[in-house]
């Protein structure tokens, strides 16, 4: 029986956050999630969806990023990384363009569009490792949007992970894996989601007791009060006594207190409506 996954959703849009918002983005939404974060915006990948190939999805990957170059286009260090790797591949005949993305020394390259594995929760279903590892094997720059709750460690090491830290509000703190910490690398992000004052002032002793800026980019991310149809019953309630603090005043914390963090804002829901799908 051929390896399969169970897939809500796989479309092209733009990435909407981490350090590459902005740059075009294939999403694989997998099916299934073990948390129930109160600010869940997609509690419809908990059950929705159907089963397919790895080899299926894919060659679906494929043919949605058919129409973009086949060499890199995009080298956030300036374009020597780019230069260097374009002047590789000409230099060897058997390798493929395909695989240029790949660093070099402190240049890299970003094949176009990038690849993000999300949910749900992606680590919940194994056969995601060898997914990502043949997304990596054809070239692709792979981006893992993953919770923090499952362990890391056997992620292709191409791939760059985007890692949750679940703060107080999420009511899912207790489900971190701090033993996650010693596996991510500087291509790596952590992810704080901040709804509250207490979420901003956990963040902040966190990056603190963990050093987290000397391990790799640091994201906060505003909670966007979801829509009444993305009000799954099922999600956890913002633990009472808790303080609601405002896209603005978030903004504020993090220029007063000089935090080593990029305020993010989700941009497909700044384009499209909130709860629309498949942006």
């Amino acid at each position: 029986m051929p390896e399969t996954l169970v897939i809500n959703e796989i479309y092209l849009s733009l990435q909407g956050e981490s350090t590459l918002a902005g740059l075009p983005c294939i999403f694989v939404r997998l099916t299934a999630c073990n948390l129930r974060c109160s600010y869940c915006d997609t509690a419809y990948a908990f059950t929705e969806g159907r089963k397919q190939s790895l080899a299926d999805i894919v060659m679906e990957i494929k043919r949605q990023a058919a129409a973009y170059p086949l060499i890199p286009s995009f080298s956030p260090t300036g374009g020597e990384g780019a230069r260097r790797a374009d002047e590789g591949e000409a230099s060897n005949g058997s390798r493929s363009a395909q695989t240029s993305a790949r660093s070099l020394d402190s240049g890299y390259s970003l094949k176009l569009p990038l690849v993000e594995l999300t949910g749900g929760e992606p680590l919940l279903q194994p056969n995601a490792l060898p997914l990502m590892r043949a997304l990596c094997d054809e070239g692709f720059t792979v981006l893992l949007e993953t919770s923090g709750a499952h362990d890391i460690s056997k992620v292709d090491p191409r791939a760059r992970r985007i890692m949750d830290l679940k703060c107080p509000g999420s009511g899912e703190v207790e489900r971190n894996r701090w033993e996650n910490l010693a596996h991510l690398k500087a291509l790596d992000e952590i992810k704080f989601v901040i709804g509250t004052e207490e979420d901003y002032e956990w963040s902040k002793a966190q990056i603190a007791e963990h050093k987290l800026a000397a391990i790799c980019p640091l994201l906060m991310s505003w909670v966007q009060p979801l829509t009444p149809e993305q009000q799954d019953k099922s999600l956890k309630k913002v633990p009472a006594g808790q303080t609601p603090i405002s896209r603005r005043a978030l903004a504020e914390r993090i220029i007063a207190d000089a935090l080593p963090v990029r305020f993010q804002a989700q941009l497909h829901k700044i384009i499209w409506p909130p709860d629309e799908r498949g942006v």
